[in-house]
Protein backbone atom coordinates (compact mmCIF):
# COMPACT_ATOMS: atom_id res chain seq x y z
CA UNK A 1 0.00 0.00 0.00
CA UNK A 2 1.77 3.13 -1.27
CA UNK A 3 5.20 1.65 -0.51
CA UNK A 4 4.21 0.79 3.05
CA UNK A 5 3.36 -2.49 4.74
CA UNK A 6 -0.24 -3.01 5.77
CA UNK A 7 -1.12 -5.32 8.66
CA UNK A 8 -4.46 -7.11 8.53
CA UNK A 9 -6.32 -9.29 11.00
CA UNK A 10 -8.60 -11.25 8.73
CA UNK A 11 -10.17 -8.70 6.36
CA UNK A 12 -9.73 -5.83 8.83
CA UNK A 13 -6.76 -3.49 8.35
CA UNK A 14 -5.25 -2.53 11.71
CA UNK A 15 -1.86 -0.93 11.07
CA UNK A 16 0.37 0.45 8.35
CA UNK A 17 4.13 0.41 8.87
CA UNK A 18 5.92 3.27 7.13
CA UNK A 19 9.64 4.01 6.82
CA UNK A 20 10.39 5.98 3.67
CA UNK A 21 12.69 8.82 2.66
CA UNK A 22 9.85 10.88 1.20
CA UNK A 23 7.98 12.74 3.95
CA UNK A 24 9.97 11.34 6.90
CA UNK A 25 7.70 13.29 9.27
CA UNK A 26 4.99 10.68 8.67
CA UNK A 27 7.20 7.64 9.25
CA UNK A 28 6.06 5.36 12.01
CA UNK A 29 3.08 3.14 12.65
CA UNK A 30 -0.29 4.26 11.36
CA UNK A 31 -3.31 3.10 13.33
CA UNK A 32 -6.63 2.45 11.59
CA UNK A 33 -9.32 3.88 13.84
CA UNK A 34 -12.19 6.33 13.74
CA UNK A 35 -12.52 9.86 15.06
CA UNK A 36 -14.76 8.80 17.92
CA UNK A 37 -11.85 6.81 19.41
CA UNK A 38 -9.11 9.45 19.11
CA UNK A 39 -9.60 10.85 22.60
CA UNK A 40 -9.52 7.49 24.40
CA UNK A 41 -6.56 6.25 22.34
CA UNK A 42 -4.63 9.48 22.93
CA UNK A 43 -4.82 8.72 26.67
CA UNK A 44 -2.91 5.51 25.96
CA UNK A 45 -0.69 6.99 23.23
CA UNK A 46 0.03 10.63 24.13
CA UNK A 47 2.33 11.07 21.11
CA UNK A 48 -0.33 9.83 18.67
CA UNK A 49 -1.28 12.40 16.04
CA UNK A 50 -3.10 12.85 12.76
CA UNK A 51 -1.26 12.32 9.51
CA UNK A 52 -1.03 15.79 7.99
CA UNK A 53 -0.60 14.66 4.37
CA UNK A 54 -4.03 12.98 4.48
CA UNK A 55 -5.81 16.27 5.15
CA UNK A 56 -5.99 19.14 7.59
CA UNK A 57 -8.88 17.74 9.61
CA UNK A 58 -8.23 14.74 11.84
CA UNK A 59 -8.57 11.62 9.74
CA UNK A 60 -9.46 8.10 10.76
CA UNK A 61 -5.78 7.22 10.40
CA UNK A 62 -3.64 8.24 13.34
CA UNK A 63 0.05 7.62 13.78
CA UNK A 64 2.69 6.87 16.35
CA UNK A 65 5.67 8.84 15.02
CA UNK A 66 8.92 6.92 14.54
CA UNK A 67 10.87 9.74 16.23
CA UNK A 68 8.90 9.42 19.48
CA UNK A 69 11.02 8.50 22.49
CA UNK A 70 8.45 5.86 23.47
CA UNK A 71 7.93 4.54 19.92
CA UNK A 72 8.74 0.88 20.60
CA UNK A 73 6.75 0.61 23.80
CA UNK A 74 3.78 2.44 22.23
CA UNK A 75 3.76 0.11 19.22
CA UNK A 76 3.98 -2.94 21.47
CA UNK A 77 1.04 -1.58 23.45
CA UNK A 78 -0.94 -1.08 20.22
CA UNK A 79 -0.15 -4.67 19.20
CA UNK A 80 -1.32 -5.87 22.61
CA UNK A 81 -4.62 -4.00 22.20
CA UNK A 82 -5.09 -5.52 18.75
CA UNK A 83 -4.27 -8.98 20.09
CA UNK A 84 -6.91 -8.54 22.81
CA UNK A 85 -9.50 -7.57 20.18
CA UNK A 86 -9.81 -3.87 21.04
CA UNK A 87 -12.49 -2.59 18.65
CA UNK A 88 -11.07 0.94 18.62
CA UNK A 89 -8.32 -0.27 16.28
CA UNK A 90 -9.09 -1.64 12.85
CA UNK A 91 -11.28 -0.84 9.89
CA UNK A 92 -12.85 -2.90 7.15
CA UNK A 93 -11.67 -1.31 3.91
CA UNK A 94 -14.45 -0.22 1.59
CA UNK A 95 -14.69 -2.67 -1.29
CA UNK A 96 -13.27 -1.37 -4.52
CA UNK A 97 -15.42 -1.40 -7.60
CA UNK A 98 -14.02 -3.45 -10.41
CA UNK A 99 -12.79 -1.30 -13.25
CA UNK A 100 -14.64 -1.60 -16.52
CA UNK A 101 -12.66 -3.65 -19.03
CA UNK A 102 -10.61 -1.52 -21.35
CA UNK A 103 -11.77 -1.06 -24.93
CA UNK A 104 -8.83 -3.10 -26.16
CA UNK A 105 -9.78 -5.98 -23.90
CA UNK A 106 -13.43 -5.88 -25.07
CA UNK A 107 -12.35 -5.92 -28.71
CA UNK A 108 -10.00 -8.80 -28.04
CA UNK A 109 -12.80 -10.84 -26.44
CA UNK A 110 -15.10 -10.07 -29.38
CA UNK A 111 -12.45 -11.15 -31.86
CA UNK A 112 -11.77 -14.39 -29.99
CA UNK A 113 -15.51 -15.13 -29.87
CA UNK A 114 -15.73 -14.59 -33.65
CA UNK A 115 -12.88 -17.06 -34.27
CA UNK A 116 -14.63 -19.76 -32.26
CA UNK A 117 -17.76 -19.73 -34.43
Amino acid sequence: MFGCHAVYIGRRIVLILRDRAAHPEINGVWIATSREHHHSLRKIFPKMRSIEVLGRDPTNWQMIPAESADFESAVLRACDLIHRGDRRIGKFPTPRRRAAPSRRRRISKTMRAGRNQ
